[in-house]
């Protein structure tokens, strides 16, 4: 299991280059393994945000920047209130949002929100430390593989929160994922066999109009369960404009990804979105992943597929699905073609 998650973070790495970001990278059901953004510290975003300039290597070319940074808010992506007692109608909120924009924010989810801050307050407290201990952090892993077992004085309380946190968002993202096999009324069963924690850390940019966050992209995991604090940053592509997703106190950001595309035979919507950053404030946020093991076949339901329906996509396994996503290179037209039974 851990070569998978070896592989998923090359992945991820070189989808996300250009990154400005520095990443904890915790394969699950591991507790706390960190993975930095860049092997060698002094490279990290945070060791170099504060000299008020941006490196040549994170300026873009002009056509990838990110363009006007006031963009209207997107008020219509649907906020969903899972403490509502009617299912029927839950299933079909989600259903809808996921159809409509591939996004939904929830609230009313379970997690206790003093749980949701401990967690994040974990996540910021290793971002804040010196490149000198996080490289110290880095050294202590036995395996030369970059990612950090944390065995510092409050090891102890993180694994008290940071366990907890996992386990009550996976409950989440399960439920989620039912809501939606029912809705579509196929099987799920089976789908899952990875979960990633994988947090990112936004410091402050010199110039946020020269650079992205993270660039235009979709996610190439089932779904996304993605806590992203109180700092603007995450925008949707939607009628070719982007819009700003509003963080909402004690709320998750659910998205779907291109493998529930894909088995929903294009009934739902994996939407591509970006992340934006600020010169004055730094934003932090937790992602995680339920993504399919190597070997899942990543292929259109059988119940949704008849003579009306053709199969819209190829079957393959997740492992092959991987790396024409990564040949793609962020280009969704170009995963589209690749994946496609109709091109």
């Amino acid at each position: 299991m851990l070569s998978f998650f070896k592989n998923l973070w090359k992945l991820l790495k070189d989808l996300y280059k250009l990154l400005v970001a520095d990443t904890l990278f915790t394969p699950q059901p591991f507790l706390f393994p960190y993975r930095s953004e860049l092997q060698v510290m002094e490279h990290l975003v945070s060791s170099w945000c504060n000299d008020r300039s941006l490196p040549e290597s994170y300026i873009l070319p002009p056509e990838k920047r990110p363009g006007k940074l006031t963009v209207p808010l997107a008020n219509n992506i649907p906020v969903i209130d899972l403490g509502g007692h009617d299912q029927t109608d839950l299933i079909q909120q989600i259903l809808e949002a996921c159809q409509e924009f591939g996004f939904f924010q929830v609230i009313n989810h379970g997690v206790p929100s003093n749980l949701m801050d401990e967690a994040m307050s974990v996540f910021k407290e290793f971002h804040a430390l010196s490149g000198k201990d996080k490289a110290i952090e880095t050294s202590k892993d036995p395996n030369k593989s970059c990612f950090i077992y944390t065995s510092r004085a409050n090891y102890a309380t993180e694994k008290e929160v940071v366990g907890p946190y996992t386990a009550e968002v996976r409950k989440l993202g399960f439920r989620i994922l039912e809501f939606i096999s029912q809705g579509l009324g196929i099987s799920l069963d089976g789908l899952v066999g990875n979960q990633t924690l994988l947090v990112n850390h936004y410091p402050p940019c010199p110039d946020p109009s020269l650079t992205l966050g993270l660039g235009k992209h979709m996610d190439p995991v089932v779904i996304n369960i993605l806590l992203q604090s109180d700092v603007y940053g995450l925008q949707v592509f939607k009628d070719e404009e982007w819009i700003v997703v509003e963080p909402i106190p004690n709320a998750f950001v659910v998205n779907i990804g291109y493998p529930l595309q894909i088995i929903s035979n294009g009934k739902l919507k994996g939407a591509e979105h970006r992340v934006v950053t600020n010169s004055n404030v730094a934003r932090t946020t937790a992602s995680y992943f339920l993504s399919p093991s190597n070997e899942t076949l990543i292929e259109p339901a059988k119940s949704l597929v008849d003579a009306s329906h053709l199969a819209l996509y190829k079957s393959l396994p997740y492992k092959d699905f991987l790396i024409k996503y990564v040949a793609a290179s962020t280009d969704s037209k170009a995963l589209e073609e690749a994946l496609s039974t109709t091109v």
